[in-house]
């Protein structure tokens, strides 16, 4: 097991940018969607929740993967990192930080969603 820290912090943000692009992907599928389907703009929340959940599912599964140990706490760091810099960006470049019901219920849904994908990713052998 390698329990180097500098190493754990690679594959922590490698771990991110996997979901990161992973989102931008699964966003371009539902743009895709949106245009050449009938579905409505109304589902667009639900499809950036899905969205959100995939993704940082799938990059608490690589880092828990990698890890080999503690995927719940692994896969908890991915969430709320993930969490943390979707937030930042919305600030930066949407609206102004508002603590309100859906923003702690997206903090526990990323939460949840990490340390999920990080119980199954440490069981993936």
């Amino acid at each position: 097991m390698k329990s180097n820290f500098l190493y754990h912090g690679i594959n922590i943000l490698k771990s991110i940018a996997f979901a990161f692009v992973l989102s931008v992907v699964l966003l371009l599928v539902v743009t895709l969607l949106l245009t050449f389907t009938p579905i409505k703009e109304e589902a667009l929340p639900i499809f950036s929740t899905a969205i959100m959940i995939i993704s940082i599912a799938a990059g608490s599964i690589y880092m828990a993967f990698k890890a080999e140990e503690k995927g719940w706490l692994n896969g908890g760091i991915v969430g709320i990192l993930y969490f943390l810099i979707l937030l930042l960006a919305n600030y930066l470049f949407i609206k102004p930080f508002v603590l309100d019901i859906y923003t702690l219920a997206k903090f526990f849904v990323s939460l949840a969603a990490g340390v999920i994908g990080g119980m199954i990713g440490v069981n993936i052998k």
